[in-house]
């Protein structure tokens, strides 16, 4: 079966029986926790499990004058109905050791049998009792349909639980916590239908049936402790007994009902009369009922709970991702046959349709005839001159479902006259078939004669709009029509934004027009420097990117400021105690290579900021250098001088080598790497990691040089460095 078929009835499912799931999880947490509540009296005594009938009865028919019942409920809470000595009736929970009574029983509050009530039946009785039934079917086939899409996802059982993507938190926790909580879902909903099933008799009712058997009678009552059938048989296998009536009737009989079967035992041999199994119908109702319930045990109780709780998450994030997929519905103002521009999207949750979107719009606006549709509706255009392909990649490489049949039309449905191509893949790099389907679809169209594919087939990484408008500058270059290139105009509306107050922010310098802003985040907030902080200073989707540099704990940014920079006067014009909304973007490239022998930093301008803090938590003291770059010398670099003159007597820091290209030594950093040319290469060769952060500019003029020093020393170019990761860059 397809997976948009499993999709559409996961979705289906969902709509039809969402109402009646809401009410019936939201009621099963609060008799969860009711049946969690009802186990904290003392009502059950430490060595209960080793009880058995030959220890208790006789303690019972001595301290009472007549017993005519026990039994023991699901919290193992024994009750004794009785007359004491004074002829007052007992109905109470008892210490089945002593006979001692331990308390009263109590009915269940108002409010907890109104809530079983709507849980049972919404009020309707046998046709609320049917509804419910149905529903809890209906959730059970939601469970599969769910589990074979994240099968189809992951490509199998054996990688049911390895690593899912984040694209977005409705659809991460949607799948990750769909996972942990499949089984207590399925056994919710299994064992909530078959007793909707059992209480409408849909399975022949077996009625328990005695034949009894003639029983001998003892000439005097024999001492009920030493009968084998009581001293075999634990208190804790017993749902009820009945005592006989009359102690010398040998008609009366104790009538043992068990977890699983019933006996009739005679009062006065302990000989089993009659003894019937239960029917598998009523083990399997008391079984559903136990995990239905959680009423046994406190544990699947707490479970039960979560699971419900998980019901309304589930509720929420599938609708919330179906709403998703729908804002990027496609709207056509041309037809397909008349189009320049075809564009064709493969989607799996709608991210790259958004893409596709942005351009199509664009394109229509420019007055170019435009069609976007998906993969999977691919057939020949007649007057297409240009067709663009947005595609993610589903599972191992396969195409998302709005484009599994996108190949064998491209087999199917040739064009007629030669048109140009361009291939665009979105995915992740923590996948290792990063962008695989995109890569299929760029081999195989380049194997068509009609084919043009005219640019180089370009991958995303994670939804990058930067990325993507890399691509848009090829096109228009190319194409030689103008698109949007600002990355901007391709982010989403910016999520996850957390509040920040600032601390502390310095003067501006006034040789370098710069300075330095602390800000602390919350408590739970986790950062490192290296770490990127994305501020919305137009309070719209525009971000501006800030390397982090985490001192005391809190987030230090070092900030050019620019006469019309959106991002440097936003930040520049913040007051102390002033909250900010802002995004904090893990930046696991460029983190502090704890691992590597020794490091060796370069930076230039505010390219230092990470490094400030990165030398800050050197606490193990690793070998490090750091190599800056800066035009003059200003009081910021004096303060960046004074800490690296602190951090090298802690040991932080191992040595400082500065370049100022105005004055001074009138020398850039490129110069001082040179210099120390044989150190460079040593490093690398020892297995040690260069950091480089700062402008695009020095971050290319450093690699030429090092690539350079690397071949003339080593025989080894740069780039073999690069592959083994020890070389990480994070420039601008």
């Amino acid at each position: 079966m397809t997976l948009s078929v499993w999709r559409y009835a996961h979705l289906t499912l969902a709509v039809f029986s969402s109402l009646f799931l809401v009410l019936a999880a939201v009621t099963g947490i609060v008799l969860a926790a009711d049946a969690i509540g009802e186990k904290i009296p003392p009502y059950r005594i430490q060595n209960f499990d080793e009880l058995t009938l030959a220890q208790t009865l006789p303690v019972l028919r001595n301290n009472y004058l007549e017993v005519s019942e026990i039994s023991v409920d699901h919290n193992q809470f024994v009750t004794l109905k009785a007359l004491d000595e004074d002829g007052n009736d007992i109905n109470a929970y008892i210490d089945a050791e002593t006979g001692k009574v331990l308390g009263k029983q109590e009915k269940k509050s108002s409010f907890i049998q109104w809530i079983t009530s709507l849980h049972r039946s919404l009020f309707l009785h046998e046709t609320g009792r049917f509804i419910i039934g149905v529903n809890a079917f209906l959730l059970f086939l939601i469970a599969i349909s769910g589990t074979a899409l994240i099968l189809q996802r992951q490509k199998g059982l054996r990688r049911f639980f390895s690593k899912i993507v984040k694209d977005y938190f409705a659809q991460y926790y949607h799948v990750v916590l769909g996972r942990i909580m499949l089984i207590p879902i399925l056994i919710l909903a299994l064992s909530g239908t078959y007793l909707s099933m059992q209480r409408f008799k849909l399975f022949p009712e077996a009625k328990i049936q005695h034949q009894e058997k003639a029983a001998s009678i003892a000439s005097e009552q024999g001492k009920i402790a030493d009968f084998k059938i009581f001293k075999e048989t634990k208190l804790s296998d017993v749902q009820k007994i009945e005592f006989p009536f009359d102690t010398e009737d040998p008609e009366e009989i104790f009538i043992l009902r068990l977890t699983d079967r019933e006996l009739h035992v005679n009062q006065f041999n302990g000989q089993v009369i009659s003894e019937v199994p239960y029917p598998i119908t009523l083990v399997l109702e008391n079984l559903s009922l136990d995990l239905h319930t959680g009423r046994t045990n406190i544990i699947w109780a707490i479970v039960l709970a979560i699971a419900s709780l998980n019901i309304l998450f589930f509720i929420y994030s599938g609708f919330a991702m179906t709403f998703r997929r729908r804002e990027t519905q496609i709207k056509n103002k041309h037809k397909a046959a008349k189009s320049k521009f075809v564009l064709l999207a493969g989607s799996e949750n709608g991210s790259t349709l958004r893409f596709a979107n942005s351009v199509h719009a664009q394109l229509i606006s420019n007055g170019h005839s435009s069609y976007l549709t998906t993969l999977n509706k691919y057939t020949q255009f007649d007057e297409a001159e240009n067709i663009i392909i947005f595609t993610s990649t589903h599972g191992l490489g396969d195409a998302p479902f709005s484009g599994n049949k996108f190949l064998s039309l491209v087999e199917q449905y040739p064009q007629q006259r030669n048109v140009k191509v361009s291939v665009v893949g979105f995915g992740s790099k923590s996948y290792a078939d990063f962008c695989g389907f995109a890569v299929k679809a760029d081999d195989y169209l380049r194997t068509k004669s009609w084919a043009d594919v005219h640019l180089n087939l370009h991958t995303i990484d994670d939804k990058s709009p930067v990325e993507f408008t890399n691509w848009i500058k090829e096109w228009n270059a190319v194409t030689g029509i103008t698109l949007n290139t600002t990355p901007a105009f391709y982010a989403q509306k910016p999520t996850g934004l957390q509040k920040l107050m600032v601390l502390e922010k310095t003067a501006v310098s006034e040789k370098d027009h710069t300075f330095m802003i602390t800000l602390r985040a919350g408590m739970r907030t986790k950062f490192t420097s290296g770490d990127l902080l994305a501020i919305y200073p137009a309070g719209d989707s525009r971000d501006r990117f800030y390397s982090i540099s985490k001192s005391n704990g809190n987030i230090q940014l070092v900030v050019k400021l620019h006469e019309y920079g959106l991002g440097s006067r936003f930040l520049y014009q913040l007051e102390t105690g002033a909250v900010i909304k802002a995004r904090i973007v893990k930046n696991t490239g460029f983190h502090f290579a704890k691992k590597a022998p020794s490091i060796i930093m370069i930076a230039n301008g505010t390219g230092i900021a990470p490094f400030l803090g990165m030398i800050e938590g050197n606490k193990k003291n690793k070998e490090c250098h750091l190599y800056c770059g800066f035009r003059n010398e200003t009081e910021t670099i004096v303060k960046y001088q004074k800490f690296a003159e602190n951090e090298i007597q802690n040991n932080h820091l191992k040595s400082f080598h500065i370049a100022f290209s105005r004055e001074q030594n009138q020398c850039y950093v490129m110069d001082l790497i040179k210099k120390d040319a044989e150190f460079f290469a040593a490093t690398l060769q020892k297995g040690g990691t260069i950091m480089i952060c700062g402008s695009l500019a020095m971050q290319q003029d450093v690699e030429k040089i090092l690539d350079v020093i690397c071949v003339e020393k080593q025989g080894t170019g740069l780039s073999f460095y690069k592959l083994n990761k020890q070389i990480l860059t994070d420039c601008y």
